[in-house]
């Protein structure tokens, strides 16, 4: 019997990655694939799988896909998950959602699953983990949050936006491998994207003075956030937290590289964010 849960893949083509996600959640009742206009063999694959299609267009600014389409699919389902992509979940978590969905008592509304990173045809094991996202919820409870209005140049689906949920949440036992940077070429390009979501961001809010509060460990991560952006040497500090802090060098030279690779994504978040504000002071 298929487990009572929908589950949500926003794709553009990813015909190198979905075969193995979808592989992941054949035993969920009901999966959408929404797509922005693939040009690859994503859609043949989703079509195999026998999944729910749904074509998005986006505006430029907001909603992007995930919100969306929290708001507009037609979910028969009260529970969701939404799994990029890029990643699988491990064979346990049939059963552990089936007990989450199915609970005539549940007092929970969301749950967090932790992710392990894959890089370079490895799983670090210290850097980036543990890497908590909540992702199961209950559908009219949770909503991405809305950090900004502008066009962050980022792509049209959220990057470092969370849900919140209306509601408790707790922790899943089972675990997903996140195969999001499967070559230095990928790191590179998606980092470029993230950059500009950051410095867009980060300029936005200090024109407007905005500040936005979420729950548990969202705060933690946003007070964090808050305090290394007016931090010197952030690149630097970047590299010595993955490195050292997240015992990044007990992965070996992919934890080395992991760690470098990211200072100098701190590096273009710093410049860019310079950049835009020195040109906004022009004007």
């Amino acid at each position: 019997m298929k487990v009572p849960i929908s589950i949500i893949i926003p794709v553009k083509n990813e015909e190198k990655n979905l075969k193995k996600s979808l592989s992941s959640v054949l035993w969920a009742d009901e999966i959408f694939v929404v797509d922005s206009n693939s040009t690859d063999k994503t859609l043949e694959i989703a079509n195999d799988f026998k999944t729910k299609i749904v074509q998005f267009e986006f505006n430029g600014t907001w909603p992007k896909k995930k919100n969306w389409s929290l708001e507009n699919l037609p979910f028969k389902n009260e529970w969701v998950f939404v799994l990029d992509a890029d990643e699988v979940l491990h064979n346990d978590a049939e059963e552990e959602f089936r007990k989450i969905v199915t609970a005539s008592n549940q007092p929970n509304v969301g749950y967090w699953i932790n992710r392990r990173f894959m890089f370079m045809g490895k799983w670090l094991e210290n850097a980036y983990y543990p890497n908590w996202n909540l992702r199961l919820f209950k559908h009219k409870l949770g909503r991405y949050e809305k950090l900004t209005e502008i066009d962050t140049q980022s792509g049209d689906n959220e990057v470092h936006e969370h849900v919140f949920v209306e509601g408790k949440t707790a922790h899943l036992r089972t675990e997903m491998d996140h195969y999001a940077f499967p070559s230095v070429d990928v790191f590179v390009e998606k980092h470029n994207r993230y950059s500009n979501w950051e410095a867009r961001v980060s300029v936005d809010r200090f024109l407007n003075e905005k500040s936005t509060l979420q729950q548990g460990n969202v705060n933690k991560r946003r007070l964090i956030k808050k305090i290394s952006q007016k931090l010197p040497f952030r690149p630097t500090l970047r590299f010595l937290y993955v490195f050292l802090w997240q015992k990044g060098f007990l992965d070996g030279k992919e934890g080395y590289y992991f760690a470098r690779m990211h200072a100098m994504y701190e590096m273009l978040c710093v410049a860019k964010t310079f950049e835009m504000k020195k040109c906004t002071n022009r004007k």
